[in-house]
């Protein structure tokens, strides 16, 4: 079963602002393009009408926290992971991470609650259990990943947060 999920885009210049810097709303967008990428993967799609499943999963709450910005050209990973899987909702949390050679920068967090819906004659909706096609799939990501403020990628890539460049280092040490 699956529980997280990695997608690497580039900062477009749509994406910005007059200032050069991704607009706060895009990184909504994100989240939503590596939820989309996540469901593909595990054979599903974000429309679960496509798999022959007559509900919805409409967002009940968004969040992002921002802690440094995203400039035109930069490569970000954003890094999904399932939080809860309830009997009607999932939630996922997004980590953005700046890449930066061997190391990457968390830049920002985001959360999205989802709950499943079914559609009702009156054309309002009503929540419902998880479909079995998408339960079987997926799992919540273990405690000790959700909870840890730095992951760890391939490649040696580490959070900007726990451990710095030679060179940060180096001109940290230098001007002190």
């Amino acid at each position: 079963m699956a529980y997280e999920f990695q997608l690497t885009r580039r900062v477009e210049f749509a994406d910005t602002d007059m200032a050069g810097i991704m607009h706060f709303s895009n990184f909504f967008r994100f989240m939503e393009a590596a939820e989309t990428a996540f469901m593909r993967s595990i054979g599903l799609s974000v429309m679960l009408s496509k798999a022959g499943l007559e509900v919805c999963l409409p967002r009940v709450h968004a969040e992002c926290d921002y802690s440094f910005p995203l400039h035109f050209e930069d490569e970000v990973t954003i890094h999904l992971l399932v939080e809860k899987k309830g009997d009607r909702t999932l939630t996922y949390q997004f980590r953005f991470l700046r890449q930066n050679g061997s190391y990457s920068q968390e830049v920002a967090r985001g959360r999205l609650v989802a709950v499943c819906a079914a559609r009702q004659e009156d054309g309002g909706l009503k929540a419902v259990p998880l479909p079995k096609a998408l339960v079987e799939k997926i799992e919540p990501a273990p405690a000790r990943i959700l909870n840890d403020g730095a992951l760890k990628f391939s490649g040696n890539a580490r959070s900007d947060k726990r451990r710095r460049s030679p060179a940060h280092r180096k001109s940290r040490s230098a001007a002190h």
